[in-house]
């Protein structure tokens, strides 16, 4: 695979030695259980896959080099490159702006650019509408454009049903940049929905069978539904593709779900003709980390530490896991471990940071689950780590555990 040229504050040589000892022992990534780290009053539990992947290290690469090569010109992200606030703190401390938040709210005016800006393209990629917008203004979409491969995979699958006359039933987050993308493409040739879950499926699935209304369709999905979208006619032939950053166990229940109600209502001889039984399109990265994380998940520990950006979706799926088998602490950085008592972190629920106190048990050795999402780099979890170890007086030192990796 490509080695790309990342920032050196991203990296930690630490982590980097558990990702090697990993690769040498199991290159297939055949293994999921998770790396143990013996510190003595505390023990750590690794994920076997975590942090940047492809999409994000190839991102990154672009914009600093974007950087780098071009003094003195005006930079801008068409909205946060990837979702770590860390890293995009930086980005804006270097002089790029942005034009648009996570949501789509403009921040700065389209009619503020000029033909010479430099606008890069996140590793959501963007929509149709936008692309042609920057073309009009003279700003060459592609030539600064750091949308993830995988992305992009998805648009060539939504395009291949479009062609064949499938609508495309979308499952993702429709706020969420990505979603958004694909969604703008694949209308380009098909018709299209989005769906958040299984329950919304549910509702899609009972309406094909015609135990729902069709006015059901336009006025649940509203805003998610291609233009001129025809509940009778254009839910006859349908396939799946998602937001590369969804659970793949819901996206799989999704399609399962769909084709089952297909062959309810057309029969198994002709379902061909009605569902394209389409390979799920989650990416390497994210389909790793959730593997890795039920790896995980089979030790016993006190609790689970997830580090990345809030607004990560991939992040989240990885805490909603962990969630539902022990206590879970969703932090940014190290700097929400206050004190060796009192921890600050996210609820994916309520969408608030919350409190707690005296977070760490008073047993030894302390288990501690921790692991990441796709964007966080490599050197904010080794932080959390030490935060950690230095709670803990007696504890080895960290190149000693190290020491033991290879």
């Amino acid at each position: 695979m490509k080695q790309f040229e990342v920032p050196q504050y991203y990296k930690s040589s630490f982590i980097s030695k558990i990702k090697e000892s990993r690769k040498t022992n199991d290159p297939r990534k055949k293994d999921f259980s998770p790396t143990i780290l013996d510190f003595g009053p505390v023990r750590f539990f690794i994920a076997r896959h975590f942090g940047f992947c492809y999409g994000v290290e190839n991102a990154i690469e672009i914009a600093y080099k974007t950087l780098e090569q071009n003094p003195g010109r005006r930079i801008f992200l068409l909205s946060e490159m990837i979702h770590n606030p860390g890293v995009n703190a930086d980005l804006t401390s270097r002089g790029v702006k942005f034009i648009m938040d996570t949501s789509g709210k403009q921040l700065i005016e389209w009619n503020e650019l000029k033909h010479d800006d430099i606008v890069i393209i996140p590793a959501f990629g963007t929509t149709m509408e936008i692309e042609n917008l920057l073309k009009e203004k003279g700003i060459d979409p592609y030539r600064y454009n750091t949308t993830c491969p995988f992305v992009e995979k998805v648009w060539n699958r939504s395009n291949l049903l479009g062609r064949e006359k499938y609508t495309i039933i979308i499952h993702g987050k429709h706020y969420h940049e990505e979603t958004r993308a694909t969604f703008s493409h694949g209308v380009q040739n098909a018709k299209a929905v989005i769906v958040r879950d299984i329950e919304e499926t549910k509702i899609l699935a009972s309406i094909i069978l015609g135990e729902r209304e069709k006015e059901d369709l336009y006025n649940y999905f509203k805003g998610r539904l291609s233009e001129k979208f025809d509940a009778g006619r254009d839910l006859k032939k349908i396939g799946v593709v998602n937001q590369t950053t969804m659970l793949a166990s819901e996206t799989e229940a999704i399609a399962n779900l769909l084709k089952e109600t297909m062959i309810k209502k057309y029969g198994a001889e002709n379902l061909k003709n009605h569902f394209a039984d389409t390979r799920d399109t989650l990416c390497y990265a994210t389909n790793d980390n959730q593997e890795a994380t039920y790896g995980l998940l089979k030790q016993k520990a006190d609790f689970a530490i997830v580090v990345g950006g809030y607004n990560s979706s991939n992040t989240s799926h990885i805490v909603e896991l962990c969630e539902n088998k022990l206590k879970t602490y969703f932090v940014s950085s190290e700097e929400k471990i206050v004190s060796s008592k009192q921890i600050r972190h996210y609820n994916i629920h309520t969408k608030e940071e919350i409190t707690t106190f005296n977070f760490l048990p008073a047993k030894k050795p302390a288990d501690i689950i921790l692991t990441s999402g796709a964007s966080c780099p490599d050197a904010v979890v080794e932080k959390v780590l030490q935060k950690i170890l230095s709670f803990y007086n007696d504890a080895k030192k960290i190149e000693d555990v190290a020491s033991l990796l290879l």
